[in-house]
């Protein structure tokens, strides 16, 4: 690619950027456009300011909502929206690229620039400003080197204290989230029938009662409800036509009377035979929903309440029978999470479905080969000209075949690309997770391989290795210098990736184009003249994340290769920052939290794109004839994955499990808040009274010593002892059953508060 192209799809990218982000200011402002841009404030009923009609100011467009954007703190994100939104911002706050652009702008390019020992003799081509220009067995390699190595340690220590402060700050959300009710609860699967009852809740209720008995609560059983969906649809359409027809009748008494008259008649027949048959749908409902009709329904599943965190805790993350299947438990999800469907699936084929799903994701990655090989091709004009000679005729309209090269590949890569992450997660939800964060968690991981094997691997090849392909397959011991060969040539294919979409991808994200669309067919059809509903839809993790990922993996891997890359990188960011700042606190709904399980994640593939640079210049340093730096740089990367196995044992845990300190500390907490309350009155005289007879054994024991009391007196030492023992359990069993009684409204004592 010329640098003409690159210029044509900077333009093309800055110019509609401009343009739709002119477009969103102006239209955010009207009113009848609240639904689609403050779609979570409404819902949330809050009011929203708006100009004066038909004042100039609201058809000009403004950039307040960009300063606006940077004043939001992370106290108050997490607050409004949680942990999972807040590292969402933080992906595009990590301050990795901001000094590597320095380092590359004031140091790489003049060495690259200058790698011939002089100027380039083609300066107006993108490879005079990178490492390709350095001749082979150059000194000035080792800057690149010890950049490597500067770059790779600062992005490591950025990982730890970004994996360190978010567990903080995961720690502190469930010690602030008190209220949430699958802190007690425990999903349990794998429930056996039970023999004497014919029936699986009283085998719950015995298990539990006889294993936990001291935490153990309640429990509720799950039924197969497929069959109750239908009718619960045909009575939801039948109440809206009610409603419908009611509405219609009060607008037509205001217009007209004498057609009033004619029409109310009607309506109210109909109204009428709607009514009946919706009394007949909610008896038939009802019918269905009696004891003896569910229990033929009963599920193997079971939501298991508890008496206190740390009791659901421990049975969640502990195996409660010798056979592994039966009885499984696991962190119940919040109710709002849960994905009712999924529960029907027999616990022993889960593992089928998920090699499925992996199956149905490899082959969709497969047959992304052919539109991604096609992108190649357009980038790539000269080969293109020798497969398809007609193409030939693009370069007799001036222009046309750099925007051809430049700009459209990158837009139809990306327009295929937007269509993977929903494709992904329709996988993940067949794959039989239980809740939909879940769900989501594992289409992030599918989404972001995806797109590294095809997005970033593919292009490469296609692009550049087309003739190479057998021999890398043949020779995987290569692999690095085919890698580094293919990424040295692909530079400006990805710069042009990282404009179409940072700047013209985020543009449409704050605009939403098809929401706006939507709307305005359905204010001109069926919904004319109704009020209007606010689109509210959960924040796409699944989707801004792996893309996200993967323009820091394209970042990373460049910044030794092309330092060019980079300073279009800090525009990406800060335009993702604003713009997802903005969807956050006024369009996307938060339906459930992880409190930052997608952490974890993240760190993952950032320490992927880290892994990738190094193994990239470990074959640079090889075709470039330096063999002394490429061996120097192995320790690095076995350093690299050190550390990543220390993160796992370091961090990982405490984000996959709920700690029991963690739950105990917040039980000390409710000591510390509410001290005058029954139940810490009570635990406190436990103590002293437990205190008391622990003390007056060995006092009483003394004074018998003391007095040299007869020998026949010390035979009442022992019944003493046991007349104590017997009063201090008796305490804390009755103690034991207060604080039990106590803890099952404990989540509802402290939301009360």
């Amino acid at each position: 690619m010329n640098p003409q192209s690159l210029l044509a799809s900077a333009s093309i990218n800055i110019g509609l950027a401009l343009v739709v982000l002119s477009l969103f200011s102006v239209f955010k402002k009207q009113p009848s456009n609240a639904p689609v841009y403050y779609a979570r404030r409404l819902a949330k009923r809050h009011h929203i300011p708006f100009d004066p009609p038909l004042t100039l100011r609201r058809f000009l467009p403004s950039v307040s909502w960009i300063p606006r954007a940077f004043r939001v703190t992370e106290d108050e994100i997490v607050q409004s929206s949680g942990l999972d939104a807040l590292i969402i911002i933080r992906l595009f706050k990590i301050k990795f690229f901001l000094p590597c652009t320095l380092i590359g702008l004031v140091i790489l390019l003049p060495v690259n620039y200058n790698g011939q020992d002089g100027p380039p003799v083609d300066y107006l081509s993108m490879d005079s400003l990178a490492i390709s220009n350095i001749r082979k067995g150059s000194d000035r390699l080792w800057v690149h080197f010890t950049c490597l190595w500067l770059m790779s340690f600062y992005g490591l220590y950025l990982l730890y204290k970004e994996y360190k402060e978010i567990l903080g700050k995961r720690i502190h959300q469930l010690q602030i989230i008190r209220h949430r009710p699958d802190q007690f609860t425990v999903l349990v699967r794998g429930i056996p029938l039970c023999t004497g009852h014919k029936a699986r809740g009283c085998s719950v209720d015995h298990f539990f009662s006889k294993h936990h008995p001291y935490s153990y609560h309640s429990y509720q059983m799950m039924f197969n409800g497929s069959y109750l969906e239908d009718l619960l649809d045909q009575a939801k359409s039948t109440a809206r036509k009610i409603e419908d027809l009611r509405k219609r009748s009060s607008v037509e008494k205001h217009n007209r009377e004498f057609l009033l008259l004619c029409t109310n008649g009607e309506d109210s027949a109909k109204i009428t035979l709607l009514e009946e048959k919706l009394q007949e749908l909610s008896h038939r409902i009802h019918q269905l929903q009696c004891e003896d009709m569910l229990q033929d329904k009963e599920l193997p599943v079971a939501f298991v309440i508890f008496k206190s965190r740390w009791g659901a805790a421990l049975a969640a993350q502990s195996q409660q029978h010798s056979h592994p299947l039966l009885w499984t438990t696991e962190v119940a999800p919040e109710p709002r999470d849960v994905s009712w469907k999924n529960l029907a699936i027999p616990n022993r084929v889960l593992p089928l479905y998920k090699i499925g799903v992996i199956l149905a994701a490899t082959l969709l990655t497969i047959f992304f080969a052919v539109p991604v090989t096609a992108v190649q091709g357009i980038a790539r004009f000269e080969k293109l000209k020798k497969w398809f000679p007609p193409a030939m005729a693009v370069q007799l309209i001036p222009g046309l075949s750099s925007i051809v090269t430049g700009y459209l590949p990158s837009v139809i890569l990306n327009g295929f690309i937007y269509v993977i992450p929903f494709a992904m997660l329709g996988m993940a939800k067949l794959a039989g997770y239980v809740s939909k964060s879940k769900e989501e968690l594992k289409a992030c991981d599918m989404v972001f391989y995806f797109l590294v094997g095809n997005v970033f691997f593919l292009s490469l090849v296609s692009g550049s290795l087309l003739d190479e392909i057998g021999e890398s397959v043949t020779h995987p011991k290569n692999f690095p210098s085919h890698l580094a060969r293919a990424v040295s040539a692909q530079g400006d294919f990805f710069i042009t990736y990282i404009l179409t979409d940072g700047l013209s991808g985020f543009s449409l994200e704050i605009l939403q184009p098809g929401l706006l669309l939507w709307d305005l067919i359905k204010s001109l059809t069926y919904r004319r003249g109704k009020e209007k509903k606010p689109y509210l839809y959960s924040l796409p993790y699944f989707r801004v994340i792996p893309v996200v990922s993967l323009a820091m993996l394209i970042g990373m891997v460049y910044a030794l290769v092309a330092p060019l890359l980079l300073p279009f990188l800090i525009c990406y960011f800060c335009l993702g920052y604003v713009v997802y700042i903005n969807q956050i606190a006024d369009v996307y709904e938060v339906t459930y939290e992880t409190c930052g399980k997608y952490w974890p994640y993240i760190h993952h593939y950032i320490l992927v794109a880290i892994i990738l640079m190094q193994v990239t210049m470990i074959g640079l340093f090889g075709l470039k004839s330096k063999p002394a730096a490429s061996i120097c740089t192995v320790p690095l990367l076995l350093f690299s994955l050190l550390f990543n196995g220390y993160c796992k044992l370091r961090f990982y845990p405490t984000f996959r499990n709920y700690s029991i300190q963690v739950f105990m500390q917040l039980r000390c907490y409710y000591f510390t808040c509410y001290p005058r309350h029954p139940y810490v009155l009570n635990m406190n005289f436990l103590d002293v009274c437990v205190s008391f007879t622990n003390w007056l054994y060995p006092v009483v024991c003394s004074l018998f010593r003391h007095w040299r009391l007869p020998m026949f007196t010390w035979s009442f030492s022992p019944i003493l002892f046991v007349c104590y023992s017997l009063t201090g359990n008796a305490f804390r069993f009755w103690m034991f059953v207060k604080v039990g009684t106590w803890t099952e409204n404990e989540g509802q004592y402290f939301t009360n508060e």
